[in-house]
């Protein structure tokens, strides 16, 4: 295995800068999709808490200035929040490709005994907003899913 690897290495690093080796074969697949379970829990987290603040009275964009400041803060809170805010959905990595990790996430994890509850909540709302048209927007559209829920578009 390592062998192959560092053959491949000088070819991968063509590729890309970042170049680990995660582990066995199949292993660099359950690594991005571990990845993209982590980028869809973080932004429906950033989403509901600007939809809260907004819904509450309070300017999501204000709000947002101290928790990059603080333990809240994220590359997700950074760039999709600024995005959300901005209402700025113009596709960077459409809501269609962490769909297809999310399934496989949930499939794996039913066929190794374990419940994926959060990761669940996320797709749903993925496919709510696809079912509404928005599977070629941005990740961060999933705020709009929320905000349909909510009777509510940060912003009003």
């Amino acid at each position: 295995m390592y062998s192959t690897f560092e053959k491949a290495l000088p070819l991968f690093q063509l590729m890309g800068k970042n170049v680990t080796l995660v582990g066995k074969n199949g292993d660099g697949q359950t690594c991005k999709v571990a990845n993209q379970i982590i980028v869809a829990l973080n932004i429906e987290a950033v989403a509901e808490a600007l939809l809260f603040a907004a819904k509450n009275g309070a300017d999501p964009a204000r709000v947002r200035e101290p928790l990059m400041g603080g333990f809240a803060s994220s590359h997700i809170l950074e760039v999709h929040g600024e995005r959300m805010i901005k209402r700025a959905f113009d596709p960077g990595f459409r809501i269609e490709r962490p769909q297809k990790d999310l399934n496989l996430a949930l499939t794996v994890a039913r066929q190794i005994g374990m419940s994926l509850p959060n990761t669940a909540t996320a797709q749903e709302l993925f496919n709510a907003w696809a079912a509404y048209g928005g599977a070629g927007r941005d990740h961060s559209a999933m705020l709009q899913a929320l905000e349909k829920m909510a009777n509510f578009e940060i912003g009003q």
